[in-house]
This record gives structure tokens, C-alpha cells and sequence, in this order.
């Protein structure tokens, strides 16, 4: 090849990234300068982060030609290993799905095994559930909201967002007892009660999340820059959304309302008054902006559940020593990056016959 042809950049040594072999199409460019498109390997990424994910992009410039993910990263086997094990003993599995959304993972996992053994959960314990739910949605969209402006180059957003976070995360401490994998559900209610002074605290937190929202709607929801690089990006209509099964923030963003906690009311979702934001354009700019509005919904559903929050036992009594399974039952919650749902088969043995599980992540 005359060096005059050669071009500044080659992907021969990266064509092992793409499934199916290299590039079949190659671009010459006039005066004899020949290019090819880039191939970027991005991920995985370390399950803590904001997105758990591999994608081998082909970029021309800033643009993605073609995307390819690569899916499977954060499967535990989960669903195998819980046919082994007493039910109690699998929860923690099943709050590492999502390292941020553990509490709602755990959640809907035991709300089916309740389901399939008959378990009744005292009404305190469910307010408790429903509103640490939403703290743990909360910690998980700030973690989201920090980064993505981070992203387009803004690193101010994502130490405003920590400062909350971090005060979010030592209200959960308190009452679970640990800062990630809280594995505090239970079969029947909840591991122990909220201790003391924790409803005071919950509700200083609450106007702090309120206060950084705001702050946040100034510093880049309006921002000339992230309107210029999501306003018309990443358009996802309706109908595409529903056919590629997105869900949660995604789905909203497009316009479309669905959420479990609407449509199949758990726990005291029934008992409190919020709405689903939705978007209208599907970019994503809307994505980012229904995650903002999710999370001032998500504090008006923790301040109807402290002001409702009743008196009682926070776990049934005369639990039996072991739970058996019998039957079959699907469950689907609202998780922070959009439905997770189990579908749990039991055959009269405390170990789950066959177990499935099925979530989906938002991406914006």
C-alpha cells in the first residue's frame, strides 16, 4: 500500500470486539486519504458506578454510528442458587441486582415469597417498606443526576449530588445497619423498627433533597450547554419504547405512564397521593428531567408515609419456623431504574422449586 493511502487510524487489532468479525465497509475520503470508523470499547463497568454495561461503539466523530451491548455482566446465578437455600437465606442475593436500588430488589422478592407462603405483613411494616422504598429511589436517581452532567463535562453537579446522597445513605445506616446491601426485609415485616429520633431526622433530610432539587433545576436543567447536547438526542417514540420493553424512567420519558405502583398498587403505593411525570419529546433531555420529578415525588410519598405511619408491630407474630412454598406467583415492582419483577414456583419445600427474575435499566 503506498503510504500516501495508509490511514491515521486503523481498528485491525480491535475487530476481536465486534461479534461476527471486523468492518465491512470502509470510507475513502478525497485526495486519496483513507479512514475508517472508529471502534470504542466501553465497560463494564464496576457495578457501583452509574451504569453497569459493555457497548462497542463504531463512532465517526462524536457520532454512534452502531452500538452493539454486550449484557450479562452483573448475572450471580441468583435464580439457581436460591432452588438450594431457604428463602430467608437468599434475600442476599437478590439485593445485589442493583447495588443502588438494593432495598426494592429485596423488596419484591419477598413480598412474593409472603404470597406463596401465606404470610400476612403488619401495617406499620408496610409504611416503613414504602417509604424506604423511596429513599432508596431517591439515593439511587441522585447518583444518576450527579453523573450525568459529568458526562458533558460539568463535575460541579456531581459533588452537589453526593452531599445528599451521603446524608440519605447515613439514614438508611441507621436503620438497617449497613450503607448498601441492607437486607432488611423479612418475611412478614421488617428485620427491627425504626429507632429512635429516625422520623426527625428523616424529614431534616427530606428538606435538604427538596432544597438541592431546586438548586439543581438552576444549575442544569436550564442549562444552554445541556440543552445544545440532549434537547433532540436519542429521540425514543412511544411505540418504539413499548416494543423494545422499556420501562421506568425510559418509558415515562416518551410518554408513555406506566409504573406498578399505579397500575398494580404493593404496599400502601394505594394509600398515597403522587403522580407520574411524563415527558413529551423522548429525548434525552426528558429522561434526565423525569428523573428530577420522580424524585419530588418520591418526597411527597416519604412525607404521606411519615405523617400516616401508625403504631404496631414492624413484623407478624407466631412466624413459623420455616416457610414453605406452595404454588405460583409473579410480582413487579417499580424499581429506581425501571420494572423489576419475580416469578417464584414453589412445590410445598422451604426452597423455591424454580425462581426467574426479569429487570430493566434505564438508560438516558
Amino acid at each position: 500500500m503506498d503510504t500516501e493511502e495508509r490511514a491515521h487510524f486503523t481498528a485491525a487489532g480491535e475487530h476481536w470486539m465486534v461479534r461476527g468479525g471486523g468492518i465491512d465497509i470502509e470510507v475513502v475520503a478525497p485526495g486519496g486519504l483513507r479512514t475508517e470508523e472508529m471502534i470504542l470499547n466501553i465497560g463494564p463497568q464496576h457495578p457501583a458506578t452509574h451504569g453497569v454495561l459493555r457497548l462497542v461503539l463504531e463512532l465517526d466523530g462524536e457520532v454512534i454510528t452502531r452500538a452493539e451491548p454486550v449484557i450479562g455482566y452483573m448475572h450471580r446465578a441468583a435464580e439457581k442458587l436460591a432452588e438450594h437455600r431457604d428463602s430467608r437465606q437468599t434475600l442476599v442475593l437478590m439485593n445485589r441486582h442493583d447495588w443502588l436500588s438494593a432495598f426494592n430488589n429485596e423488596l419484591g422478592f419477598i413480598m412474593a415469597v409472603e404470597k406463596l407462603a401465606g404470610v400476612e405483613v403488619p401495617e406499620r411494616a408496610k409504611w416503613i417498606r414504602t417509604m424506604l422504598a423511596e429513599w432508596n429511589r431517591i439515593l439511587s436517581h441522585l447518583m444518576f443526576m450527579g453523573s450525568y452532567p459529568l458526562e458533558l463535562g460539568a463535575m460541579t453537579p456531581i459533588f452537589y449530588a453526593f452531599i445528599e446522597r451521603e446524608m440519605i445513605q447515613a439514614l438508611m445506616e441507621s436503620a438497617t445497619g449497613a450503607r448498601m446491601h441492607f437486607s432488611f426485609v423479612r418475611p412478614g415485616g421488617l428485620k427491627d423498627d425504626l429507632p429512635r429520633g429516625w422520623l426527625k431526622q428523616s424529614a431534616e433530610v427530606l428538606k435538604h433533597v427538596r432544597k438541592k432539587l431546586a438548586e439543581f433545576d438552576n444549575l442544569v436543567m436550564g442549562n444552554e450547554i445541556v440543552f445544545a447536547r440532549t434537547k433532540g438526542v436519542g429521540v425514543l417514540s412511544p411505540d418504539v419504547a413499548i416494543a423494545y420493553g422499556c420501562s421506568g424512567p425510559v418509558l415515562q420519558a416518551s410518554g408513555v405512564p406506566m409504573d406498578p405502583r399505579k397500575d398494580e398498587p404493593y404496599e400502601k403505593y394505594d394509600e398515597v397521593e403522587f403522580q407520574i411525570p411524563v415527558g413529551r419529546n423522548g429525548d434525552s433531555y426528558d429522561r434526565l428531567w423525569v428523573l428530577a420529578q420522580r424524585m419530588r415525588q418520591s418526597c411527597d410519598i416519604i412525607e404521606q408515609c411519615m405523617e400516616k405511619l401508625p403504631a404496631g408491630e414492624f413484623r407478624a407474630a407466631k412466624l413459623p419456623k420455616t416457610l414453605k412454598l406452595d404454588g405460583e406467583v409473579y410480582v413487579r415492582t417499580e424499581n429506581p431504574l425501571g420494572m423489576m419483577a419475580y416469578y417464584m414456583v414453589g412445590n410445598g419445600k422451604v426452597e423455591p422449586y424454580q425462581i426467574g427474575r426479569a429487570s430493566c435499566r434505564e438508560r438516558v
